[in-house]
Order: structure tokens, then sequence, then C-alpha cells
């Protein structure tokens, strides 16, 4: 055999051995790192700005990160929005929205982002998707400042790495019977 085919067959190993060596040192970093979803290690508080909701279904829909935060703003006379933020960025939005009687969950969702193609409940009191949620609170839920309006409950994911239909569903439910406890109810 000449020193050249010997040299080009020496090149072709040292290449697939390279190549392979490459291989599996990314299949073993992205099994290490891929898969895993960033630690919450942050506790969530059992009443979020003043709502009682239960802090698991909270955390369902919240990303990793070491902190939490809340803060309290009033976009308008009849909205009142919890928005929470994980280590500074805003992550989640959860808002009371008085709407015009005789208005239905269905048709307030259209005025909110990500809630398009949602699934409405049986009794028509709730839409979500997997990034958003809707409802309705009880009709025994007045205020004298809204006369002639619902109370309606806002849940909506500001993260674009969560879509979970169920945990939304959940929190949505919980939130809208907590707002019906609540003060804003009365």
């Amino acid at each position: 055999m000449s020193v050249h085919g010997s040299l080009r067959r020496h090149r072709f190993i040292g290449a697939t051995v390279s190549v392979t060596a490459a291989v599996v040192l990314a299949s073993t970093l992205s099994a290490c790192s891929g898969d895993d979803p960033p630690k919450k290690a942050y506790t969530v508080s059992a009443s979020l700005c003043g709502t009682p909701v239960d802090p698991a279904l909270v955390k369902a829909v919240l990303p990793g990160g070491d902190s939490i935060s809340t803060a309290i703003s009033k976009p308008n006379g009849g909205t009142v929005r919890c928005n929470v933020s994980v280590d500074g960025k805003a992550v989640l939005s959860l808002a009371q929205a008085w709407w015009g009687d005789g208005d239905n969950a269905a048709g307030v969702s259209q005025g909110y982002a990500d809630t398009d193609d949602g699934t409405l409940s049986d009794d028509g009191r709730f839409v979500h998707t997997g990034k958003a949620g809707v409802g309705q609170t009880a009709s025994a839920c007045a205020s004298s400042d809204h006369p002639e309006q619902d109370l309606y409950t806002v849940v909506q994911v500001l993260d674009s790495g969560v879509d979970d239909q169920a945990a939304i569903e959940s929190l949505i439910i919980a939130y809208t019977k907590a707002v019906e406890g609540s003060a804003a109810c009365r």
C-alpha cells in the first residue's frame, strides 16, 4: 500500500472518530440539560393582591425562577389587575373587570389576548385556552359602583414557555370562586 493511500485512510478514520465523539458529546449534553424545567425556587403566597388563591394552582402556570413579586394596577375605572413577576419579568396577570349586563364569558373573552378558539365550559361561565381564561362571576355579584354590569375574572399567562389548558382551567375556576367570596363582589 502506498504512503498516499495510508494517509488518506488515516485521515478518514480520524475524521470519523472526531464526528462520532462530537455526536456522543452533544447527545450527552442535551440529555443533561434539555428535559428538566427550570426550578421554581420561589414561594407563591396564598393571597395574590388580596385575593386568596391556591398557591399550587398559580405555581403550575408560572415559569422557573428565584423570586416572585406582585403589583396591583387599575388601568381603568372598572378593572383591577394583579400583575405577577418572576425574577423581575411579568409572567402572569389576574384581573377583575366589570362588563355590561347581558355579556357572557364567550363574548368577553374576545377582548383578551390568547383566548381565540378557547374551550367553553358546559355552564357557559368559563372560557380557557392553554395561556388564558375568562370567568363570569355568579349573578349575585353586584356593585353599586358598577350598576347593570357583571364582574368577570381574567387569567393571562405572559410567559411564552407556558401553555397548559388543564392548569389554566383550574386556575380560572378557583380565581373566579375566590373573587365571588371577596369584597369586590359585595
